[in-house]
């Protein structure tokens, strides 16, 4: 079960409906910036394979 801590839901609110589908699909926790722009760059990465 995914989790987006209060203090980044704002930026995580800002994506697309798609991409934060995709977020939450991952089950990963999300409690700071960089942990959301890690999960974003490695969905990059594994689109790019």
């Amino acid at each position: 079960m995914s989790y987006i801590s209060p203090k980044v839901q704002d930026k995580f609110d800002t994506l697309s409906a798609d991409l934060k589908a995709v977020i939450l699909e991952r089950g990963e926790s999300i409690n700071t910036i960089h942990d959301l722009i890690r999960v974003l760059e490695d969905i990059v990465k594994e689109n790019e394979k």
